[in-house]
């Protein structure tokens, strides 16, 4: 008997998919204090682009997990929030996280391994 736990359209495997994307949890996280500009989410978060931070809020907008906010006035001004269901996204990124804190040594040094071996000449 075998489960259907990870077939194409299975509740964890879209999960999954969501959170693969590196973005996709550092721009929920960013949001965790409160709504964000993009000039703010990019300061904040560094090392992304103003065309990857758009698509990611997209992304997320489009799966329910980020709300757009526009404000009027001059200029307009638009903000990005946390839905209830992106809310219920920061225990599971939280618990990523802590496990890369206290694992992160052991997966570099197991990266390095692998990279020292693949570049060491064989011995035949």
């Amino acid at each position: 008997m075998t489960t259907d736990t990870f077939l194409a359209d299975c509740r964890a495997r879209l999960a999954f998919d969501l959170l693969s994307n590196t973005w996709n949890a550092v721009v929920l996280w960013a949001l965790s204090d409160g709504p964000r500009r993009p000039v703010e989410l990019r300061r904040q978060i560094g090392g992304i682009s103003s065309k990857v931070l758009t698509q990611t809020l997209r992304r997320l907008q489009s799966n329910g997990l980020v709300d757009r906010q526009e404000h009027p006035g001059a200029p307009p001004r638009v903000e990005y929030r946390l839905t209830a269901l992106g809310r219920t996204l920061l225990a599971p990124i939280n618990a990523v996280g802590a496990w890369a804190f206290e694992h992160g040594d052991e997966l570099m040094a197991a990266q390095e391994g692998e990279c020292t071996a693949t570049i060491q000449p064989s011995s035949e």
